[in-house]
């Protein structure tokens, strides 16, 4: 039977981390047995092959282990407030094709993911994917209950509260589907990409701002699904502004990018969104570096907290204001000067590795996992 263990082992296959079973116990510090368990399920399902032999460090060499990507492909959707990027990833983890079209999720939601389905449904018969489609996962900007597919609490998107999100895209598409947070699944991604086990803080920063918290290798979610969110934390420098989840001076008030727009704005400048920002920042505009140097510090204040009660391996930054240097300098220099000595000696504080496209990759293991919760002993998938 396929878990997502045994997805997250044919993962570290796919990005050449290990290359036989020998390779994947050492790396795993796992039963041999175990190992061997998984591997002869991911062979008999036709996702992985084991042949040739690999160098000897003495003994027996071992045979080596390749992902079949031909097997299947699965279909991801990373939603913004007036967005969406849309991938097609194959088994071993390789994005195929990604396209951005526009989308607005302030409008009815089940129209909204009637459009989503429609556009996917559109890409599924232009792109030449291989094998069969075998799942899409969707990230949403906002809290999602993984268990139910629901969206239990909308502050940035109002008119989804309660809204059954994954059954409402169900009806459209004839594959297993599964939603998540956006941030969770951008952390889920780089959990992937980075050293097995590692514990993770990822923070997706864009129009709003997200999270996703990674334990030991284990994406973390919480009891509500909310686990590691630090967009509506208080700060003094948010006073009494009013945030959309009904509180005042949360850190998505000031440090944003919907919240930069607005206090750039106020000041005359005529920038129509967190992208303009950027271009702006990157043009040299001082007013404009000074506030995005001014969101990565309130940003990396409120991290230091999680810093040093987590101690993670890495803080890693995605997002739109990821790519300005002022921003990840801010956020960075904050860190080093709050957090103890000690929780940031051996910490890496970078940029996501997939860049944009982080969330696509964490959905596509969502949408793998969700995929193979169906499968039986034959390997097939159920539809």
């Amino acid at each position: 039977m396929l878990d997502a263990a045994a997805i997250r082992l044919l993962w570290l296959v796919a990005s050449g981390q290990a290359r036989s079973r020998i390779e994947l116990t050492r790396l795993l510090d796992l039963p041999q047995s175990t190992i061997s368990v998984r591997i002869q399920a991911l062979i008999a399902a036709g996702m992985l092959t084991e042949s040739g032999q690999g160098r000897s460090s003495g003994g027996r060499r071992p045979r080596l282990l390749r992902v079949n990507a031909d097997y299947g492909h699965v279909w991801t959707a990373d939603l913004g407030s007036r967005h969406v990027r849309i991938g097609v990833l194959d088994i071993a983890g390789r994005i195929l094709h990604v396209e951005e079209r526009p989308l607005d999720i302030d409008g009815d939601p089940s129209a909204v993911l009637a459009e989503l389905a429609g556009e996917i449904r559109e890409l599924a018969r232009q792109t030449r994917a291989p094998g069969e489609w075998l799942g899409v996962a969707v990230g949403l900007p906002g809290p999602v209950d993984v268990a139910d597919g629901s969206v239990p609490w909308g502050s940035r998107m109002p008119k989804w509260r309660g809204f059954k999100a994954r059954a409402a895209l169900s009806d459209h598409l004839d594959v297993p589907v599964a939603v998540d947070n956006d941030a969770n699944l951008m952390a889920l991604g780089e959990s992937r990409l980075q050293p097995p086990g590692d514990t993770l803080v990822v923070v997706k920063a864009g129009t709003g701002i997200g999270s996703g918290l990674v334990i030991e290798g284990r994406l973390h979610r919480g009891r509500a699904g909310v686990a590691g969110d630090i967009s509506h934390v208080r700060v003094p420098a948010g006073a009494d502004k009013p945030c959309s989840c009904g509180n005042h001076g949360c850190l998505e008030t000031v440090a944003s990018g919907a919240a930069l727009v607005a206090g750039l704005r106020a000041q005359g400048m005529d920038l129509a969104d967190t992208a303009a920002v950027m271009a702006a920042a990157e043009g040299g505009e001082p007013a404009v570096t000074t506030a995005v140097r001014r969101a990565g510090l309130q940003v990396g204040g409120i991290l230091s907290a999680v810093v040093n009660f987590a101690n993670p391996d890495a803080v890693l930054l995605g997002g739109v204001l990821s790519g300005s240097e002022a921003f990840v300098a801010a956020v960075r220099g904050a860190l080093y000067e709050r957090c103890l000595p000690l929780a940031t000696r051996a910490l890496r504080i970078d940029r996501v590795r997939a860049g944009a496209d982080a969330g696509l990759v964490g959905a596509g293991v969502l949408a793998l996992e969700e995929a193979f919760s169906r499968t039986g002993q034959s390997g097939k998938v159920a539809r």
